[in-house]
């Protein structure tokens, strides 16, 4: 099959190559604007359209996507698969595909319908989660389901990491899902829109650690946000960025959020026990442990967080 390919991030890159693998032409590669990133700003293409140029694959980067209507049919494809794009496909859209648009969306559908599954499941303490091949409509990720691929969750599993792992499932759901559409009419599931959530862009704001909450939801915080927004408190009102952190019983009379120094570990009240800080890192400096942020005074010992 002629397979027009939009993603943008690195999680899409290898459901793409997946694809190639598989011995489908891949006639071309739609993907976001270049933008600026890091500190200097510099000008930094996409991680598909990156890959898209090493294996020669035409890369089409619109402003809108709905607005391109003629040059998306330009290319001639049978089949459009979506992972990760980042834009809304309008119906004029849709219709160019004889063989449908269908995207890889990284949770259990209908739960987490939206931006960022990977990081609110975590935060949400779910223990699986999943990719699924749905095919897309123009409300967002609500089409019919062609398949659904779980996994579990690990305990101290990050957003980062599980992102990896999704990342290679949904390559290997897509090449599965593209030999039943290839043969012909594939069974589809419809979704209960009752069981329906939704979850928006992840926000900076939502990552300010409360430490008045059970030590888990905090944990479940710190890794959700982890590698970004990343999850932080304020000491001294200047954010410190927590980027791993576990949970450990403690039955003290301390305030949430006060410093604790704990045999060879710095942790924080929270409201059934203590919150260890495994990795921080303050304001212009380094990642380190929460014991050793201690020991070199940066926290003290009693002293009560915001």
């Amino acid at each position: 099959m002629k397979i027009l390919y939009a993603g943008t991030p690195e999680f899409a890159v290898p459901p793409l190559q997946k694809i190639l693998e598989s011995g489908h032409e891949v006639v071309g590669v739609i993907t976001r604007r270049d933008k600026p990133t890091g500190r200097k700003k510099i000008i930094t293409p996409p991680p598909v359209k990156v890959f898209a140029l090493g294996h020669g694959i035409p890369v089409f980067q619109p402003v809108r996507i709905r607005d391109e209507v003629q040059a998306v049919a330009s290319f001639g494809a049978d089949l459009m698969v979506t992972c990760a794009f980042g834009q809304i496909l309008s119906r004029q859209i849709l219709d160019l595909f004889p063989r449908g648009v269908w995207n890889i969306h990284a949770s259990l559908l209908p739960r987490y319908r939206g931006a960022a599954p990977i990081q609110q499941c975590i935060i949400d303490g779910e223990t699986h989660t999943g990719v699924t091949v749905m095919k897309t409509e123009t409300e967002l990720d609500a089409g019919d389901i062609l398949l659904v691929r779980r996994t579990p969750i690990g305990e101290t599993e990050t957003a980062g990491e599980l992102a990896a792992r999704l990342s290679l499932l949904g390559a290997e759901a897509i090449a599965e899902g593209l030999k039943l559409i290839e043969a012909g009419s594939p069974a589809l599931l419809l979704q209960d829109k009752s069981q329906a959530t939704f979850v928006g862009k992840i926000t900076k704001e939502q990552a300010k650690i409360d430490f008045s909450l059970p030590g888990k939801k905090i944990v479940d915080l710190v890794r959700g946000m982890n590698p970004e927004p990343t999850a932080y408190f304020l000491h001294k009102g200047t954010p410190v960025n927590v980027y791993r952190a576990s949970f450990l019983p403690y039955a003290g009379e301390e305030p949430c959020g006060t410093v604790l120094a704990l045999p060879a570990r710095a942790a924080i009240r929270c409201a059934d026990g203590a919150v260890v800080l495994e990795e921080v890192r303050f304001a212009g400096g380094r990642n380190m442990s929460g014991t050793d942020a201690l020991n070199g005074r940066k926290l003290v010992k009693g002293e009560v967080l915001q």
